[in-house]
């Protein structure tokens, strides 16, 4: 999985930046991630569109 660095244009409101996934790091170049929460699992999915839908 590799990390991606925001372009910044502006100076950022908090000292330190949010960490950034590539969503097709996280599905391994397909179309579907599992995620989980807790005890909960949740299901990433990269639509035809090239949207993404997060599902409980």
């Amino acid at each position: 999985m590799s990390v991606h660095p925001l372009p910044r244009t502006t100076k950022p409101a908090e000292p330190q930046q949010l960490p950034t996934y590539s969503a097709s790091d996280l599905t391994q170049n397909g179309d579907r991630a599992l995620i989980t929460l807790g005890d909960q699992t949740y299901t990433l999915r990269i639509t035809r569109a090239g949207k993404l839908i997060l599902t409980k």
